[in-house]
């Protein structure tokens, strides 16, 4: 094993598929061991019932040049993440990276659904699901991430802080809106918690990505994605989960991370400054399009947007 991350350990909660997926991958590309959680394996699958397993995603990561260990667990269950910690303790005595990408609450948002209308058992357990996650992933694993100076967190969001704050997306609802906004806020908090230590925190949103449900809901795979924009022609700034997979490597092997600390990025802005690419080739900028140009009305037109 070799790369910029060769001897460094990193925990993916949520890598089950999707960004979770390609971020391990991504890190285990630069050399790192990685342990990737979730609740779907070969025995047994979540409520999603999906094809995708963490065994596969483990397998995946040490294919291209990490070490990929997958250990089943539910975020939800502290006796789970603390086991989980230290079993990552035991067998590696640290912990250098720290991304929380569990949710897991695509089947509990209601769509164009007011606060009250929607479920109050539905929402709050996309809030459990959205928050308390992280939070309890974040209280097992941070004493063993700062134990070295120059720990990353990556808090995994939907939108940049600054989109967010000015928009209210009434399609997905007021759980989901809140559920998204509280993790850009963890990331600040744990960014100053950690500052003492030497540790950094982020936010990082993708934008439109194409996820294995995103891609089923469209009837397309990876390799012919772009049929799918003759239905929807502002999916021609949709990007691959390997994007911002690469915006997290990117961060993961910065000397300078610590610049970042704090703040909401996302992977297009992350792209023009470290100048990695999608699987393509190309350099998409969604959140930016996404406010120049979808909200405001105008024909789908990704000139100067990837």
């Amino acid at each position: 094993m070799s790369g910029k991350l060769s001897g460094k350990v990193a925990l993916v909660a949520g890598a089950t598929r999707s960004a979770g997926r390609a971020i391990a991958v991504e890190l285990g590309t630069a050399g790192a061991t990685v342990y990737v959680t979730g609740r779907s394996t070969r025995e047994r699958r979540s409520e999603y019932d999906r094809p995708e397993t963490i065994e596969g995603t483990a397998e995946l990561v040490t294919r291209s040049g990490g070490h990929g260990i997958a250990v089943q667990v539910d975020h939800l269950d502290e006796q789970q993440v603390r086991a989980l910690t230290e079993r990552i303790d035991r067998e590696q005595g640290r912990l250098d990276v720290l991304v929380n990408d569990v949710w897991g609450g695509e089947k509990l948002f209601e769509w164009n659904t007011t606060l009250w209308q929607h479920s109050l058992n539905n929402g709050l357990r996309l809030l459990r699901l959205g928050i308390d996650t992280h939070l309890i992933t974040s209280a097992f694993a941070l004493p063993l991430l700062i134990r070295n100076s120059g720990g990353l967190v990556v808090e995994m969001t939907d939108g940049t802080a600054e989109y967010n704050e000015a928009n209210y997306r009434a399609a997905t609802g007021a759980y989901y809106d809140l559920a998204k906004v509280s993790v850009t806020r963890l990331a600040l908090a744990q960014a100053e918690e950690l500052r003492p230590y030497g540790g950094t925190a982020v936010a990082l949103t993708p934008g439109w990505l194409r996820s294995e449900m995103m891609l089923d809901a469209f009837g397309v795979a990876e390799q012919n994605w772009r049929d799918a924009v003759e239905a929807q022609p502002h999916f021609a700034i949709s990007e691959s989960p390997y994007y911002v997979g690469r915006a997290v490597t990117a961060l993961a092997t910065d000397p300078e991370v610590a610049r970042w600390s704090g703040q909401s990025l996302s992977s297009g802005g992350l792209a023009g400054v470290y100048g990695f690419t999608d699987l393509d080739g190309s350099r998409p900028d969604a959140w930016r399009y996404i406010a120049e140009v979808q909200d405001t009305g105008k024909p789908a037109d990704t000139t100067g947007y990837r």
